[in-house]
């Protein structure tokens, strides 16, 4: 690291914005992004082949793809079509024209004593995981822009829920009423619908993987039940954080189950693939993105890897803004993004057949399935979750005064 990117511990209060321009050294960095990174090679699942056609051979071919993609990217492209485009589009005018409303009337719909997990989050409040360690591995060229220690987000973001809560639960602050603005009218409807669709395509993504694996259909799902889904858009001012090589969301991996995102107006997504490659992404028009996370890491024992992923300003970004200001639209980056996670109360730990999966082949099996119990020990699920916020910087505490931080993210505990 350079020294114009060692950083000393700053506090900063709620809704205060502190970011540093990109250093010189960050903004080549990113300019290479315009030539020198491969494209991801994703395949594009049609979900139509499952729908109504469960048991035929073209269903289990795409099941089969699933399974592989998820096992070796971590990642995949899913066509739906029960979705399109146009609601993708209603969506993300939507969520423009929250954010860019006047920062005293957003900070109304922000709840630090929920951890977050309803409403908004304000930028610079959450701060990645310190995968510092991770890093210094890779090769100079599949290195993220983030920096080290990872500094907070200049992302906004907003939660809202989607299905159906569990009556009774141990996790209440992870299952929440919703929060919704003032003045938009149209907000819950244009949230339900588009989230609605979204957890639908990830269930089906779901079901297609267990087949994939040659589980019963309803291995996820059945786990997936009254889990706290969130739908979880971004929001990103490229009028304050528009340079080249701003890190708008740092290095990390999803702390859910499955990641779906739609398309953005803007690029700048980078994803992390098993092998360590960095690489772009590109979604095609009427198709979404999946994306593992951590609880996937979990039940699986390894066997699918929670994705890394960082969004950066890179050079096809600001070819994007450029339109967007000579079109007169919004200059807000709104991520499409819904995080479907396992239901709180329910138990997470690597389930058997990924934990035969795992240590086939060891010389010592039994030593092997120690030491995967031991590095993913079965907790609930509401706990990992809670867990995780800790050390993003969201998960409040009575203890914690909300809005003032020290700087430098939790140390990596896991390998992942």
């Amino acid at each position: 690291m350079s020294s114009d990117e060692v950083r000393s511990p700053t506090k900063r209060k709620l809704g205060e914005a502190v970011h540093e321009a990109p250093s010189k050294r960050r903004q080549l960095e990113a300019a290479r992004l315009g030539g020198e990174v491969e494209v991801a090679d994703l395949p594009v699942i049609d979900l139509a082949k499952f729908m109504g056609a469960e048991e035929s051979d073209a269903a289990a071919e795409e099941c089969k793809k699933v399974a592989e993609a998820l096992h070796k990217y971590g990642c995949l492209i899913v066509r739906d079509p029960r979705v399109s485009m146009a609601d993708n589009d209603r969506f993300v005018d939507n969520m423009e024209e929250y954010f860019e409303r006047p920062l005293d009337s957003k900070m109304k719909e922000v709840k630090p004593e929920l951890s977050y997990q309803i409403g908004a989050t304000p930028d610079h409040t959450e701060r990645p995981r310190n995968h510092c360690a991770k890093v210094a591995e890779m090769p100079d060229e599949h290195r993220p822009l983030s920096l080290c220690p990872p500094e907070l987000d200049p992302k906004w973001r907003y939660f809202w829920h989607i299905g159906e809560r569990p009556k009774e639960t141990r996790f209440k602050q992870l299952n929440a009423e919703q929060v919704v603005p003032e003045g938009m009218p149209h907000f819950r409807e244009v949230m339900d619908t588009w989230g609605s669709k979204m957890l639908a395509a990830v269930l089906q993504v779901a079901r297609m993987a267990a087949k994939g694996f040659d589980l019963p259909l309803d291995t996820f799902t059945s786990r997936m039940n009254m889990g706290p889904h969130l739908l979880a858009p971004t929001g990103s001012d490229f009028g304050k954080y528009g340079q080249l090589g701003t890190v708008l969301a740092g290095y990390h991996y999803d702390l859910n189950f499955m990641t779906i995102h739609g398309k953005s107006r803007f690029p700048g997504l980078y994803v992390w693939l098993r092998d360590g490659r960095r690489a772009a992404v590109k979604v095609p028009d009427q198709c979404l993105l999946v994306q593992a996370g951590r609880q996937f890491e979990y039940i699986t024992g390894g066997y699918v890897l929670a994705g890394y992923h960082e969004v950066v300003v890179a050079p096809s970004t600001l070819e994007a803004i450029e339109r967007a200001k000579k079109e007169g639209r919004s200059l807000w980056r709104v991520s499409s993004t819904l995080f479907s996670h396992i239901a709180s109360d329910q138990k997470l730990g690597p389930l058997p057949p990924f934990v035969e999966r795992m240590v086939a082949g060891e010389a010592d099996p039994e030593a092997a399935r120690r030491a995967l119990v031991d590095k993913y020990p079965e907790v609930f699920t509401g706990d990992q979750v809670e867990a995780e916020l800790k050390a993003i910087n969201l998960e409040r505490s009575v203890s914690k005064r909300p809005g003032e931080e020290e700087e430098g993210g939790a140390e990596e505990k896991s390998s992942a």
